[in-house]
Parts: C-alpha cells; sequence; structure tokens
C-alpha cells in the first residue's frame, strides 16, 4: 500500500473530526490503526489530531514501525495510554474521540480518571469502519489474490482427500497449502464437517474420520498480505442421493439469486431477501438460521451485514461474502460461499472455484 492511500485515509478521517468538532482521536482498534498507518504490530494506537497523525508503540516495533509507517512514530517503554494523554495535555485538547466500541472498560476507566477537567471524552464508533467499506482499487486486488490463493490450497488440498481422512486432518491440509502458496495463514479457524455435523454452521473440525456415502463441508478463508478471503464449498464422499441432490440446488437456486440482486444502491436487506425467497418456495427458508454474508478485508468480518434488518445501502468497491445455507438437524447442512465486489451495475464474483457439488 502506498505512503499517499495511508495519508489519503487520515485526511478524510481528519475532515470528520473536524465536522464532529473533535480536536483529537484515539485510535485503538489493531485492524483500524493498520488502516491508518500500515503499522502490522500487535501494540500500536494512533492519535489522530487535526494537522497530524502519531503512532504510539514499543520498543520491540521500533525497527519495523521505521519501514511500515508514514506518520510520525512515538517509541515509548510501558504502557501506551500514559503517553498518548501527555501529548493530549500539552495540546490542550478539548474533545477527545475514542473507539467506544472498541476500547476495554479498564482503558476507558483510565482515560476518565486521568484526561485534563477540561478536556470532554467523546464516544464514536464506526468511524474508521465505515470508511474501509469501499475498498480501493489496489485493496480490491488484494482481496483478489487472497481470493485466488484460497481456491487454489483448496484445489489441491482436495486432490489428497481420502475417505478415511479425519476431518481434522482435511482441516490441517487446507491450511498447509494456503501456507504453501505463500498465505500468512488462514482467515479464521478452517471449518471442516462431515455428515449430520454439516448441519452446525460453525462446526470445528473434529476427529471422526469423513463419512462414507454423505456431504462434507468446507469453510476456508486466507490472509495474504492482511487481507481476508472467504469460501465455502461441498463434498460428498460417494454417490449423492435424491434429497442431497435437492437441497443443493435449493441453496445453489438461491446463491445465483442474492449474487444477481447485488449492486450498488440497493439495501443489504434486499440481497438476503432475495435468497430467502427462493428457499421459502423450497420450503428450506426456516432451515437458513445465519445473514446471507458479510463484508471482509483487513478482517474476515467487516461491515456491511447482509441480514433481514440490515438497511446499509450497498456502494461500488464493497467486498462482501454471499453464503446462504441451510441446516437440517439428523440429514445435513449445505452452504454456498463466494467472495464478490459490488459495481455500479452489479457485481463481480472473485471466486474462481466452481460451485458443482463435488463427488469424491
Amino acid at each position: 500500500m502506498s505512503a499517499s492511500a495511508f495519508e489519503s485515509r487520515r485526511l478524510a478521517l481528519q475532515r470528520r473530526m473536524a465536522g464532529a468538532k473533535l480536536d483529537a482521536l484515539l485510535v485503538s482498534h489493531s485492524a483500524n490503526v493498520r488502516y491508518l498507518s500500515g503499522f502490522t504490530g500487535s501494540n500500536g494506537l494512533v492519535l489522530m489530531l487535526v494537522d497530524r497523525a502519531i503512532l504510539f508503540t514499543d520498543p520491540r516495533y521500533k525497527i519495523q514501525a521505521s519501514s511500515e509507517v508514514d506518520c510520525r512514530v512515538q517509541v515509548v517503554r510501558g504502557p501506551l495510554l500514559p503517553h498518548v494523554l501527555a501529548v493530549i495535555k500539552r495540546l490542550r485538547a478539548r474533545r477527545l474521540g475514542f473507539e467506544n466500541n472498541r476500547v476495554s472498560f479498564e482503558a476507558y476507566q483510565f482515560l476518565k480518571e486521568h484526561l485534563p477537567l477540561k478536556t470532554a471524552l467523546d464516544p464514536v464508533a464506526g468511524w474508521v469502519e465505515e470508511q474501509r467499506m469501499i475498498k480501493s482499487d489496489d485493496e480490491i486486488d488484494h482481496i483478489r489474490r487472497s481470493v485466488d490463493l484460497n481456491s487454489a490450497a483448496f484445489e489441491r488440498a482436495v486432490t489428497r482427500l481420502r475417505p478415511d481422512m479425519r476431518e481434522s486432518e482435511l482441516a490441517a491440509e487446507l491450511d498447509y497449502r494456503m501456507r504453501r502458496l505463500g498465505a500468512e495463514g488462514p482467515a479464521f479457524e478452517t471449518i471442516v464437517a462431515s455428515g449430520p455435523r454439516t448441519a452446525w454452521p460453525h462446526a470445528r473440525p473434529s476427529s471422526d474420520k469423513l463419512r462414507g456415502n454423505a456431504l462434507v463441508l468446507v469453510d476456508m478463508g486466507a490472509n495474504l498480505d492482511g487481507y481476508a478471503s472467504d469460501m465455502t464449498r461441498m463434498l460428498f464422499v460417494g454417490r449423492p442421493g435424491a434429497r442431497v441432490k435437492r437441497t443443493y440446488g435449493a441453496v445453489l437456486e438461491a446463491q445465483l439469486a442474492a449474487i444477481d440482486a447485488v449492486r450498488a444502491g440497493v439495501t443489504a436487506e434486499s440481497v438476503d431477501r432475495a435468497a430467502r425467497r427462493v428457499l421459502r418456495s423450497h420450503k428450506l427458508d426456516r432451515a437458513f438460521v445465519h445473514s446471507t454474508g458479510h463484508g471482509l478485508g483487513l478482517e474476515i468480518h467487516e461491515p456491511p451485514r447482509l441480514g433481514k434488518k440490515d438497511k446499509v445501502t450497498l456502494q461500488a468497491g464493497m467486498a462482501i461474502t454471499v453464503e446462504p445455507g441451510v441446516y437440517l438437524e439428523g440429514f445435513a447442512g449445505i452452504r454456498i460461499e463466494d467472495t464478490v465486489v459490488v459495481t455500479s451495475n452489479g457485481c463481480r464474483v472473485l471466486t474462481p472455484t466452481s460451485k458443482d457439488l463435488r463427488v469424491i
């Protein structure tokens, strides 16, 4: 990411600060710190001021920060907050914003107790996350490369699948293939479930062997250069019966309908509604127990959420997942998920992997 990209992001945030009459804004969430400064370390705070930004970190990250960060860096010993407050006091800031949905109660209490009496502490939620919803061309390219790597890892791992393989073995093979292809690691804990356990939307891989004549659900994502991808595909070990084919066809129809509904200017809930309408026609809508999708980027789950009551208007440049699913206890669960980018007249599906039910 170019230095000018980080500067542009900070300028946009400073304009919003000016509109809200904030003298300073403390950014503490690690993904937001990275978005504004480029810093990838585990201990950093960004103090946004009206005319500049300061990254605070500790001596472990002195060399790293000097390489990654394009704004001023202040390396300090001990807890970071007292040093942030020293700057606030020196500048006599009257209003300090903070990410109230990201700050611990302990940190909030410290700020409240140690700020000057004339400095107001103003809660600010979601400002940086709202900026992050619209991806630049460079960010979309990062996500696309993460998606491509993830799909390549899936293809390589599936060739090694054996009917007597354990769920945990397949998950480990998927993670291994990601890293071999250059990923920093999985974007989340890889999900592998077989048989009736596919009806658990977030099943963790177990030591159970893949069942014969049963579905296998694989939900995986890679983290590449900080950006996440997300994909779910279904396998079948053996020969799928009529009910499996019928249910799979219904979920695929719902997923394609939701993708067709994605475009700039529509609401997130309308995309969700498109998927549910199809599943209702198959009498499967009550088995769809989660939202149709979510944003992704520096985090695997970001705004916007594509759920029943989410009224966010989609905009060109948003990167989202489309992942309807049905979960039938005692039978199976089926989910199909792609990563897509919203465009002015539709969307671009980034996931290259076939959505056919793969028979092993």
